[in-house]
């Protein structure tokens, strides 16, 4: 953020210099309605970052205005989300906090002749509006006496009339080219429990009455959004002004970050956990922050991601390379590096005596000594992934094991393929090889070059291990299809192998890079028989 400029940070900086504000004050205002998706983090970080530039604050504030879609799992999942990103809010807020305020509020409006009581129904309403081509009409409640009108409202608060019977209005301008100054509707009733206000409240303020005022009543500087509330800030300008608030915030919108083959809405996702197509919120394939921190994405790398993109006055989409190689620059030197096969197939070496093994003194990660190093095995019966070996050389490109090639075992021997081994279908199920003693790792032997190192486990070693694979959960690129019938059955693929026992009693959310394969993470699934592991991201290139 330091070195990085963008048009919001130029007006902060503007509006400091100018005495306009002496702090600057952000915050992020999630609808407790769903978990948080990666959508979402470019708002949390975008807020925290440019308020900590400039020595500021940000607040965390549940929108949490409409209690039949929202819960308190939904709260405390938010909560945490952002403090896995890193931040700590200034103060933590709900709109709920404010509801009494709102209603004085209102109160206002309707004194001054800004709003009134309308008993249209919502197909009325809709009519009343007209469209872009057609102006509005005034509803026939529009005139309704300043008396008559409070007394209605109090009646709304005392649960008087029933849910849908009537709405509160504000009374702006029926003509205008804005659609959403013509009357828009400020309160409803709804009869549903509220998780932080219980059961105190029968009417609940629209998001266009709410947000302006909980921003005022806080003290936001800069009240940031997504593109789609620029034609609602002058309605946000006409709220702040008209309730007579004392702090004036000021709404800028920014464009939405979209990402390839990824679903970026709550609602959307919503529909695949009650559909059952995923596992829940966290499933690793999802999009939210809690399903990135199971696969193993880290907060580092998601906001290098989202401040290498930038912050434009128009919504983007990037591709989805953009953020793997985030991944893959965070924790290149972070994560221990160990050897595993993902299918597995035997290797005996004939002539390595019965009964012998030896133990390898290896480092977990040869530019970070930090890491520490570990014990490999190196015995008479072996586990290599069968990709790993063909019965014939291709070409003179492939580096790799083959019938009569020879190759080094990573930190280990050279060995050579002799004969292989079928079961009754005709599968390779074992490979017979020999090895050459004067060819260990270290020994300086340099008489002949192997065609490629490749990795192993050792049988004796050999802790059992579950991989997770992950492709998109939405592949069919026809939109005009429903969400779920573009839904990729084949998201989540496993496969059974082994891996280095000394990383078996590592904890959850550990990362590890597999030799030749990428970056995974210890998902929460583990224990101390068996591990799962979730693939992150593949390296690269493979080879």
């Amino acid at each position: 953020m330091e070195n990085q400029s963008n048009f919001i940070k130029t007006i902060m900086e503007n509006d400091l210099e100018n005495k306009k504000h002496t702090k600057i004050i952000t915050r992020f205002p999630p609808e407790p309605n769903g978990f948080l998706h990666i959508g979402h983090a470019r708002a949390i970080i975008q807020n925290f970052e440019l308020a900590k530039h400039f020595g500021g604050t940000t607040n965390l504030r549940y929108d949490d205005t409409n209690p039949e879609k929202e819960e308190e799992k939904y709260v405390k999942a938010i909560k945490e989300d952002i403090k896995w990103l890193g931040y700590d809010p200034n103060h933590v807020f709900f709109a709920s906090d404010y509801f009494g305020e709102m209603y004085k509020r209102a109160v206002i409006l309707i004194k001054k002749g800004l709003a009134y009581v309308d008993f249209s129904t919502p197909e009325e309403i809709n009519k009343q509006r007209g469209s872009f081509e057609v102006k509005g009409t005034n509803s026939p409640y529009r005139d309704t006496e300043v008396s008559k009108n409070l007394e209605l409202f109090e009646d709304m608060k005392n649960g008087k009339f029933k849910e849908g019977e009537c709405v509160l209005r504000a009374k702006i301008d029926m003509e205008s080219p804005n659609m959403n100054m013509r009357d828009p509707i400020l309160y409803r009733i709804l009869f549903a429990y509220h998780h932080n206000t219980k059961d105190e409240w029968v009417i609940y303020p629209m998001y266009d009455f709410a947000h302006p005022i909980e921003d005022a009543i806080e003290g936001i500087t800069h009240s940031l959004c997504s593109l789609e509330f620029e034609d609602h800030r002058p309605l946000y300008d006409w709220v702040v002004r008209e309730t007579e608030m004392e702090n004036v915030p000021r709404q800028i919108e920014f464009g939405r970050l979209g990402i390839e083959d990824t679903v970026m809405s709550k609602r959307y996702l919503l529909r695949l956990v009650e559909s059952k197509l995923v596992r829940g919120w966290d499933d690793p394939r999802m999009p939210t922050l809690s399903g990135l921190r199971r696969r193993g994405y880290t907060p580092a790398a998601i906001k290098n991601f989202i401040l290498s993109t930038g912050l434009s006055k128009v919504n983007s989409t990037v591709s989805a390379d953009m953020l793997e190689s985030s991944l893959r620059d965070d924790l290149n030197d972070k994560a221990r590096r160990v050897m595993a096969v993902i299918d597995p197939i035997k290797v005996t070496i004939t002539n390595y005596p019965e009964g012998k093994y030896e133990m390898i003194d290896v480092p977990f990660h040869p530019n970070n000594e930090d890491l520490g190093s570990r014990s490999i095995v190196f015995s008479k019966e072996l586990y290599i992934d069968r990709e790993d070996f063909v019965l014939e050389k291709p070409n003179k490109h492939y580096k790799r094991l083959a019938l009569g090639i020879e190759v080094r075992l990573f930190n280990a021997y050279f060995i050579k393929a002799n004969e292989v081994i079928y079961d009754k279908d005709g599968n390779i199920v074992e490979i017979l090889a020999t090895y050459d003693e004067e060819t260990k790792s270290g020994s300086g032997f340099d008489a002949r070059k192997p065609n490629g190192t490749i990795q192993f486990v050792s049988s004796l070693n050999a802790h059992p291990v579950t991989y997770n694979f992950f492709e998109p959960l939405i592949m069919d690129e026809d939109k005009s299809k429903d969400l779920l019938d573009r839904f990729n059955h084949n998201s989540w693929q496993t496969k059974e192998g082994f891996i280095e026992k000394t990383v078996a009693y590592l904890k959850v959310n550990e990362k590890l890079q597999l030799i030749r394969h990428g970056f995974f993470n210890i998902d929460e699934d583990s224990d101390k028989d068996h591990l799962v592991l979730n693939e992150i991201v593949p390296l690269k290139k493979s080879y």
